[in-house]
């Protein structure tokens, strides 16, 4: 098995007044040659955007791209007729394929949103262009995993155009879980949204992450209330 930790400190970060961000990997001005990305995990953009502020209209191609609201809405149009307001509670993704513009608004004039941008490398490329949003239940993360994302749309979750997989839980103080690889060779993120846990003889702190790889199975013990997103991606 081999681990990195990324603090949260350690991650980039940009200031734009109306967009606060944090970057995982590099991403605008952000360049750190070791921070590439995961496998094919390219994009984790930790967002807060101003009230009734935005990103305008602009294009993406063959990138798969994932939107989770944390707190807050978010107001989507695209170039295929979508007109749709993600909340918090609710993922969106979009399929890029062979090109769509689309924009993204803070939906509230008085709150800010803070939202998770990821972006995954696709499987095939060229694809037409897709888009889906899905309301998730928070009960059903409670002490176990919830998918949100997978490659076939199974169990309710969103489909993505590559063999990736991506689950949340919300673990209470004292509690453990082991999230099992769902395909051979792929790694494991997992990012820390809220609390304290320790994985692998880490302790891991809010926005926290740790990147596993060579490993079928990874234990995580929570040892406050604790909130984790976990993302299973191809290496290659």
């Amino acid at each position: 098995m081999t681990t990195e930790i990324y603090t949260s400190d350690s991650r980039g970060t940009a200031d734009h007044g109306w967009l606060k961000s944090r970057h995982t990997f590099s991403f605008g001005s952000y360049h750190d040659t070791a921070r590439m990305g995961f496998g094919l995990l390219r994009v984790i953009n930790d967002d807060i955007v101003e009230p009734a502020m935005g990103f305008g209209t602009h294009p993406h191609e063959n990138m798969e791209i994932i939107s989770i609201p944390l707190t807050g809405s978010l107001r989507h149009e695209d170039s295929m007729g979508n007109q749709h307001v993600i909340r918090a509670g609710e993922v969106q993704i979009m399929s890029a394929g062979t090109g769509i513009t689309h924009s993204e608004y803070n939906h509230s004039d008085s709150e800010a949103v803070n939202f998770l941008q990821i972006w995954v490398l696709p499987k095939k490329i060229n694809i037409t262009p897709r888009y889906d949003q899905k309301l998730f239940e928070k009960e059903a993360r409670h002490n176990q995993f919830q998918l949100l994302v997978s490659p076939t749309g199974s169990d309710a979750s969103v489909a993505i155009n590559q063999d990736a997989w991506f689950s949340l839980t919300d673990l209470d103080e004292g509690k453990s879980l082991t999230y099992a690889q769902n395909k051979t060779g792929s790694g494991i993120y997992l990012f820390i949204l809220k609390g304290k846990t320790q994985i692998d003889s880490h302790t891991l702190n809010p926005r926290d992450a740790i990147a596993v790889t060579e490993m079928p199975s990874i234990k995580i013990d929570a040892l406050e209330p604790s909130q984790i997103l976990c993302m299973e991606v191809p290496m290659s």
